[in-house]
């Protein structure tokens, strides 16, 4: 039995008819696809203007004050962390060692993923140092050993807490610190360090025998005991006279 033929089409009559429907929307969609290239385009170069203008403001930089106006200038920059890190160390030249730790508490805390926030907890504890805050840098040590272990530097927090706790007398804590040093960090620097500290540290006083330690000869080996005494003999009375 003969099919009937399929009607032919007209694709370019069909196309037309889809233009036709639809043209606001595919232009309104073309606008925005083009509005949002424009838009990301002047966004990263004035990001990356705004990057090298900061980079050379901080370049430029040589005071405290300078390195304020940085920050201030250019916010949330790569140039604008440098700069914290860099008025801190002012800070800490002019002895302004609680307010250089401010500085660098507020740097952390807005650049949290930042690579030297290691640094500045270390640059902190040297604060707390100068101070003379020693438990308070101990603490700050262990933190940053414990937080950031494998940073370069973890093993230096370890052995700053080593001096430490040689100075007060913990000669049992700095030991076992020198240990750990030398079983993570067994082929850098600072294990050298840490084995010549070991060296350095007194050896454990092995506590005074008591009465149940004192060491007994066997009973072969034994001196003999020495024989008592016998006591001297008595003259006999004189006689009696008659």
């Amino acid at each position: 039995m003969p099919t009937a033929p399929l009607p032919s089409r007209d694709v370019a009559l069909e196309t037309r008819v889809f233009w036709e429907r639809f043209k606001k929307e595919i232009t309104a969609a073309l606008i925005i696809v083009l509005l949002g290239v424009i838009g990301f385009t002047g966004y990263r170069f004035y990001s990356d203007r705004r990057a090298a203008s900061a980079s050379a403001s901080l370049a430029s930089a040589k005071s405290a004050q300078e390195y304020q106006q940085v920050i201030a200038r250019y916010p949330n920059t790569p140039a604008a962390a440098d700069a914290y890190l860099l008025l801190a160390e002012a800070q800490r030249s002019e002895k302004k060692f609680a307010e250089a730790n401010a500085t660098l508490q507020t740097f952390i805390a807005k650049y949290p993923q930042h690579e030297l926030v290691s640094t500045a907890r270390m640059a902190m504890a040297a604060n707390l140092e100068s101070m003379g805050k020693t438990d308070e840098v101990l603490a700050m040590y262990q933190q940053i050993a414990s937080a950031y272990p494998n940073s370069f530097n973890a093993p230096l927090a370890l052995l700053s807490q080593v001096y430490i706790l040689k100075a007060k007398n913990r000669n049992d804590d700095a030991r076992r610190i020198c240990e750990t040093i030398l079983t993570q960090y067994r082929t850098s620097f600072w294990a050298g360090e840490a084995m010549q500290q070991l060296r350095l540290i007194k050896p454990i006083s092995s506590p005074a025998p008591g009465p149940t330690q004192t060491a007994t000869a066997p009973p072969l080996l034994a001196r003999p005991p020495a024989p008592a005494p016998q006591p001297a003999p008595q003259a006999p009375p004189p006689p009696k006279k008659p």
